[in-house]
């Protein structure tokens, strides 16, 4: 019994220093119009700031994804927290979009380390048969800690003073306390080697997998797609276009999105991941109708309802995409398949939230977000058409 109940507590302080870390590649997104007016930058500048996070994270899974496996989890989340923090350390002495560069691309380098290794990490440390509840804190770690982030720095920019710098002073301070949390917990790797035996993933899709890889990597890029609008733009529409400029609601519309997908992943263990592509796809379909109509007609309430409705899309699709890929893929390409998954993944946050950026001068961030809207409309439309041919076992 004390064995479970130590096993719980490093668990659940794992998954506390998992959000930690999570929550700060997201604290930037509601100060972006701060910068805009500091700076005198476009919405091109801030989809291409936002991206750089991507390119960061998926440098690290291509190149030190499997880290964690052989030099030890407790050395490798540590490293993450050391980004995070210079991450940090970045926002807090922007005096120049060189600074803001430099911040995102170490977010996306501490994101990458985590992702894996955090998540096995939670894992690991629970109680033997505790996987499932150690499953569901390692999911509301991540996509918790997102949403807290936009959550956290828009309410202090709004209500408290400093607000460039005093969101980052007070996350540099959570990471000092997770890095003394990670010194105090047990490393789960026994066999450890050197750093130098680490080598790069390369991604690959066998020929048995892609028929189930294809429409899954096409829900999982429209999903984060998805959020990467919401993340790089939304702040810049909702100040623009509804007039409302109180950081802490664009936080809060933002973090709702993040809230959503965590339901959205806890429900695939009730719906099943046969039906939890297919529906996820439904909810992004209607995530982006809804998106549509607050483009078109200027409502807040549609925004929100468009964050929660595809945040829920997002979440059922994601989980029932990994699940799905990993049932199909051989044991031993297992982690390759995986990996590429999340770089489809991740690109879906890079490409598209830059081409809107780049569609914004020409046609306002209306005509931009509408062509977004259509183009991923009919990506996540055919992925649901052929998923209705062909569904993923239900013992995925």
């Amino acid at each position: 019994m004390d064995g479970d109940r130590r096993g719980w507590r490093q668990c659940l302080l794992s998954g506390a220093v998992f959000a930690v870390c999570m929550a700060g590649t997201t604290l930037p997104t509601p100060l972006y119009g701060l910068y805009q007016e500091k700076f005198g930058f476009s919405e091109l500048v801030v989809t291409v700031v936002y991206a750089v996070y991507a390119f960061g994270v998926i440098g690290v899974l291509l190149l030190a994804g499997n880290a964690s496996d052989a030099v030890g989890r407790r050395p490798v989340l540590l490293a993450g927290l050391g980004f995070s923090a210079a991450s940090a350390v970045c926002f807090l002495c922007a005096t120049a979009m060189g600074w803001l560069y430099a911040g995102r691309l170490l977010s996306g380098l501490s994101a990458g380390l985590f992702t894996g290794a955090a998540t096995v990490y939670v894992m690991e440390l629970a109680p033997r048969g505790g996987a499932s509840r150690a499953t569901f804190v390692a999911t509301a770690a991540n996509m918790g800690g997102l949403g807290c982030g936009p959550l956290l720095a828009g309410v202090l920019a709004q209500y408290a003073p400093w607000p460039l710098h005093l969101p980052f002073a007070v996350h540099l301070l959570l990471v000092a306390v997770s890095a003394a949390v990670v010194l105090g917990l047990d490393e789960t790797v026994r066999e450890r080697r050197p750093l130098r035996t680490v080598r790069p993933q390369r991604p690959g899709v066998p020929a048995q997998v892609r028929s189930v890889f294809g429409p899954a990597a096409i829900a999982a890029f429209v999903g984060f797609a998805l959020f990467g609008v919401f993340t790089s733009v939304s702040p810049a529409f909702l100040a623009q276009s509804l007039g409302v400029t109180n950081h802490a609601v664009s936080g809060l519309v933002v973090a709702l999105a993040f809230f959503s997908s965590t339901a959205g992943q806890l429900a695939v263990g009730r719906v099943g991941v046969g039906r939890s592509l297919p529906l996820g796809c439904a909810g992004l379909l209607a995530g982006l109708a809804l998106l549509a109509g607050a483009l078109v007609w200027d409502l807040l309430a549609l925004v929100v309802a468009s964050a929660v409705v595809g945040g829920v899309g997002q979440g059922l699709a994601f989980r029932g995409a990994l699940a799905a890929v990993a049932a199909a893929s051989p044991p031993d390409r297992r982690a390759a398949v995986v990996s590429t998954l999340f770089v489809v993944a991740y690109a879906g946050i890079s490409v598209p939230v830059i081409g809107v950026g780049l569609l914004v001068e020409p046609m306002g961030l209306e005509g931009a977000g509408l062509v977004f809207i259509v183009c991923m409309a009919a990506l996540v439309g055919a992925a649901a058409v052929y998923l209705l041919r062909r569904p993923v076992p239900a013992d995925a």
